[in-house]
């Protein structure tokens, strides 16, 4: 059982790469492959990648959550658990981006992808200086709106899939709203950007 969190993590990252291949394949960039699928085809893969990013979003709350209560806290885990993370986020932007469709996405997601790479290089500058930048509980918010955020657009992107209402009194609040999040998400995650980049500053400056 002490193994289950990691197991959970790990689900993740297999989910997250079926999500990218899926929404890679939908929009055409898997040669011998894409060129095959018929219309309702894409409209299940599209489908597909929304639920396996779903799950895999369940899975970050579930793998911490059972790792304290188990007491199966390792740090095989502390390792994995904010990679899943990264990869996660990163693997969904890609798969959106592939689509196209959403130039309004192409900015926050551009900015999403900038702090979460230039966070990873604080991370390992710090450990090679013996330095560890906590979690702050902005930066749990922050994953949170993402994943949040991202689930929405996948939505947008994928509307004919779930065969929703096409009419514009229905998509277009709808889309503002997804946007909306986008933003709201992009703003948090550079923020904690920013805590990191100056508690690693500090950091340096004192060793």
């Amino acid at each position: 059982m002490k193994a289950l969190p990691n197991i959970l993590t790990s689900l993740r990252l297999v989910l997250t790469l079926f999500v990218f291949m899926a929404l890679a394949t939908v929009a055409g960039a898997v040669p011998g492959f894409s060129e095959h699928l018929t219309p309702e085809d894409q409209f299940g893969l599209q489908r597909w990648a929304f639920w396996a990013f779903v799950i895999a979003a369940v899975t970050d709350f579930f793998d911490g959550w059972l790792a304290r209560k188990l007491d199966a806290v390792s740090v095989w885990g502390a390792i994995l658990d904010p990679i899943g993370d990264k990869v996660l986020v990163c693997g969904a932007i890609l798969g959106l981006l592939a689509l196209g469709g959403q130039p309004a996405v192409v900015l926050p997601a551009g900015l999403m992808l900038f702090r979460e790479f230039t966070v990873s290089a604080l991370r390992e500058v710090g450990a090679g200086k013996g330095i560890k930048l906590p979690v702050t509980r902005l930066a749990k918010w922050k994953t949170t709106l993402q994943l949040t955020a991202l689930a929405a657009e996948m939505v947008i992107a994928s509307w004919g899939a779930f065969d929703l209402p096409a009419e514009p009194a229905v998509r277009d609040p709808a889309t503002l709203v997804a946007h909306s999040l986008m933003w709201v998400a992009t703003v948090v995650t550079l923020i904690t950007g920013a805590q990191y980049w100056e508690q690693t500053r500090k950091a340096l400056a004192e060793t």
